[in-house]
């Protein structure tokens, strides 16, 4: 049953995706990255960053992620990077294995960082997130750290429309 209901879920989320320009200063944070460092946010100002929040059980997230690899490879030298922050709980060892099979299966590059706990997506809940987000869910932040595009879920040749948010931002 519980399968069943995750297979929904990622159905749901594949077919319900919203692009809209936000505004607001996006609050910073730091995460362990699978590295094993942390990453901060504030120390990553100057560069156009693709904040995006999924997680292995999420048949669109699994779809998008190696589109996202694309572009951080065609974009990374213009001043581009890509903030995957997964919203399992990494603690679990299973869930940790799970996630870093997807990451070596998939060949990613760019940081991929634990919310174990959800802070981040708590926090970003009251200003630019809704209760319950799709996922996955994409915020683009400009060069000053400021929050411009926001994109909810995901369909094969969204990654067109994330093409132009990041051309878009490093062209300022």
């Amino acid at each position: 049953m519980r399968i069943l209901f995750i297979v929904f879920l990622s159905i749901a989320a594949s077919f319900s995706v919203s692009a809209k320009e936000i505004s607001g200063k996006m609050p910073d944070f730091t995460l362990q990255s699978n590295s094993g460092k942390n990453v901060r946010l504030n120390e990553l100002r100057g560069e156009v960053i693709m904040v995006n929040f999924w997680a292995t059980w999420c048949g669109p997230c699994r779809q998008e992620m190696p589109e996202m690899e694309k572009l951080y490879s065609k974009y990374k030298k213009a001043g581009f990077t890509i903030l995957a922050i997964n919203v399992e709980n990494s603690r679990n060892a299973k869930t940790k294995a799970a996630i870093e099979q997807f990451v070596g299966d998939n060949n990613l590059t760019y940081p991929v960082l634990y919310d174990n706990q959800k802070e981040v997506v708590t926090v970003l809940e009251d200003q630019f997130l809704r209760k319950n987000m799709p996922m996955p869910t994409t915020v683009f932040l400009d060069r000053d750290g400021n929050a411009r595009f926001l994109h909810e879920g995901y369909k094969p040749g969204d990654e067109q429309k994330h093409k132009e948010f990041i051309t878009t931002l490093i062209r300022e």
